[in-house]
C-alpha cells in the first residue's frame, strides 16, 4: 500500500506557484478586458452610435485609440483608450493622466504613515501588485495629505481642557549640508467630558523657553482655555512659560522623570530598594502624608550614604505632588507624563526609519500624520477620565438654580463657593517644597 502511494505521488504533483501565476494572469486579463469594454461603451455613448454602425443619430466618429498602462490590485493592465474626431474623450472610469488605481495610492500613503520607509514600499508594491513604485512617487503622493494635515494642525481648539500634557522630541534634519537637531513640541489634553485629544504639534529649534513660549502662545491663540493642571518634564523655561500664558494653572512635574534622576545617583545594586522607597511616597492618602513620608525617606537615604539622591528628593519632591489637589480617582493619571510618552514612542518608532529629514517641514508633517492616525483610533474615542468630581461645584450650582428660588440660590451658592475657596486655599498652602530633615 505504501509503495502504491509513493508511485501515485510521482504521477500526481501540484505546482502551487504555477497555479498561482496562472490564476493571477486570469484575474489580470479579466480586469483588463472589463475595463476596455467599459471604455468602448463610453465612447459609443459619446458618439451616439456603436463602432462601424451607420446611423443618422451619430454625432462623432472613432479615430483609433492610444495605449496606456494602469496599476490595479490585480496587477498592471494595458488599456486601449478610444480617440474621437470631434470631441475629447473623457471617461468616468479613470482620471486623465492617472497611472494607478486610487485604492493603491491610498494604500501607499497608509504604508508610509504606518512606519514603512519609502524604499521598502518599492519592494512591497512589487510583491502585492507586480509593479514597482519608486520612492519619489511615494513622496509625491504624500504631498496630497500635507495640506489636510496643516489645516488640522491649525484648526481652532473647541471646549475646555482642564488637564494638559506637554513634551518634546528631538529629530534629525539636513540643514546647510549638515545634520542638525530639530525639536517637535507636542501637547495633548483631556477635555471636560474626559476624552483625550491632540492639541498641537509644533516645530521648535530647541526645548527651551523661547520654544515653549511659542508653543503655549500658539495654543492660546487657537483657543485653549479652562486649563487647570499642566503635566510635563522639567524642560528649560517651561515652568516660566506656563506662568506667562496660563498663570491660573498648576504645574506638575512628571514623577517618573524625578525617579530616573534619583536612580542615576544611586548604585545599581540599590536601585530596586530606592525604587520601593520612592513608590511609597505616592501611595499616601494626602499631600501632608506624602511630604512626611518623603522626609522619612530622605533621612533613610542619608543613613545609606546616598547624599546626592537624598538632596535631589529634598529639593524636587514638592514639584511632583501637585496632583493631590485634584480628585482621588484622577491621581494616577495626572501625576506623570505617561499618556503623552506613549504617543512619543509612536513618533520615534515611525521616524526611526527615516533617519535625517530633508527639512523641518517633512518632520513636522510626519509626526502629526502619525498622531492624527492614533487620534482616530480607540485612543481618541474612549473616555479616559470621569470628570464629574472635578466639576462638582458647577453641577451643584446648576441643580440648585433649577429647583430653588433666586434668594435661596444666592445663599446656597455662596456657601458652596465659600467651601470651595477654603478647600482651594488649604490645598495651596502646602508646606514648603524644601524639606527639613
Amino acid at each position: 500500500m505504501d509503495q502504491d502511494t509513493k508511485e501515485l505521488n510521482k504521477v500526481v504533483s501540484i505546482d502551487d506557484s504555477r497555479i498561482k501565476n496562472h490564476l493571477d494572469g486570469l484575474v489580470r486579463s479579466s480586469v483588463e478586458e472589463t475595463l476596455n469594454s467599459m471604455l468602448d461603451a463610453e465612447a459609443d455613448a459619446m458618439c451616439n452610435a456603436q463602432r462601424y454602425e451607420r446611423s443618422a443619430d451619430r454625432v462623432d466618429n472613432r479615430a483609433g485609440h492610444y495605449s496606456r498602462k494602469l496599476h490595479t490590485k490585480a496587477g498592471e493592465v494595458d488599456l486601449k483608450v478610444p480617440k474621437l474626431r470631434r470631441q475629447t474623450f473623457e471617461t468616468a472610469i479613470i482620471e486623465r493622466y492617472k497611472r494607478r488605481e486610487s485604492s493603491i495610492e491610498e494604500s501607499l500613503i497608509e504604508l508610509y504613515l504606518a512606519g514603512v520607509s519609502v524604499r521598502r514600499v518599492e519592494n512591497i508594491t512589487e510583491a502585492l501588485w507586480a509593479t514597482r513604485v519608486s520612492p519619489s512617487t511615494v513622496s509625491k503622493l504624500n504631498q496630497k495629505i500635507y495640506k489636510k494635515l496643516e489645516a488640522w494642525r491649525n484648526e481652532p481648539i473647541v471646549g475646555e481642557f482642564p488637564y494638559v500634557y506637554l513634551d518634546g522630541i528631538m529629530l534629525k534634519r539636513s540643514w546647510g549640508g549638515e545634520i542638525k537637531n530639530v525639536s517637535v513640541l507636542v501637547a495633548i489634553g483631556v477635555d471636560r467630558e474626559g476624552f483625550q485629544g491632540i492639541l498641537s504639534v509644533l516645530e521648535g529649534h530647541k526645548e527651551d523657553k523661547s520654544g515653549w513660549s511659542g508653543s503655549l502662545a500658539y495654543l492660546k491663540t487657537r483657543g485653549l482655555m479652562g486649563v487647570k493642571h499642566i503635566i510635563s518634564d522639567a524642560c528649560m523655561g517651561l515652568y516660566e512659560s506656563v506662568g506667562d500664558y496660563y498663570p491660573e494653572a498648576d504645574w506638575q512635574r512628571c514623577m517618573v522623570q524625578v525617579h530616573r534622576n534619583v536612580y542615576n545617583r544611586v548604585p545599581s545594586r540599590k536601585v530596586k530598594e530606592v525604587a520601593r522607597m520612592l513608590k511609597a511616597i505616592y501611595t499616601q492618602e494626602s499631600h501632608e502624608a506624602a511630604l512626611a513620608k518623603s522626609v522619612d525617606i530622605v533621612g533613610k537615604l542619608g543613613d545609606m550614604k546616598l547624599p546626592k539622591a537624598a538632596g535631589l528628593i529634598e529639593e524636587k519632591i514638592g514639584e511632583t505632588l501637585t496632583y493631590y489637589k485634584y480628585p482621588t480617582n484622577h491621581w494616577v493619571r495626572v501625576r506623570s507624563n505617561n499618556p503623552l510618552e506613549r504617543l512619543m514612542r509612536e513618533i520615534r518608532r515611525r521616524t526611526r526609519v527615516v533617519g535625517a529629514f530633508p527639512d523641518g517641514q517633512s518632520a513636522l508633517m510626519l509626526a502629526p500624520a502619525r498622531l492624527r492616525h492614533v487620534a482616530g483610533t480607540r485612543w481618541g474615542t474612549r473616555r479616559y477620565l470621569t470628570m464629574d468630581e472635578l466639576y462638582k461645584p458647577d453641577l451643584e450650582v446648576a441643580e440648585i438654580a433649577r429647583s430653588h428660588s433666586p434668594k435661596k440660590v444666592r445663599k446656597t451658592v455662596g456657601v458652596i463657593f465659600l467651601r470651595e475657596i477654603i478647600r482651594a486655599n488649604q490645598a495651596k498652602s502646602f508646606p514648603s517644597t524644601r524639606l527639613v530633615r
